[in-house]
C-alpha cells in the first residue's frame, strides 16, 4: 500500500508540474515535471510513514 501511495504522488505531482511548466516551454515543463516527481517521492514517503506504519 505504501507503494502505490508513493506511486500516486509522483504521478499526480509529476502532472502538475508539467502542466504548470508546458506553458513556458519544453524544457521548463520537464524541469518542473522532475520537481514534481521528486516532491511527490518525498510525499508519498512521508504520508505512507506517518499513516501506514
Amino acid at each position: 500500500m505504501k507503494k502505490l501511495i508513493l506511486l500516486l504522488c509522483v504521478i499526480v505531482l509529476s502532472g502538475i508540474g508539467w502542466a504548470l511548466g508546458k506553458h513556458a516551454g519544453m524544457v521548463t515543463a520537464w524541469l518542473l515535471s522532475s520537481l514534481g516527481a521528486i516532491v511527490g517521492v518525498y510525499l508519498g514517503w512521508r504520508i505512507g510513514r506517518a499513516y501506514l506504519d
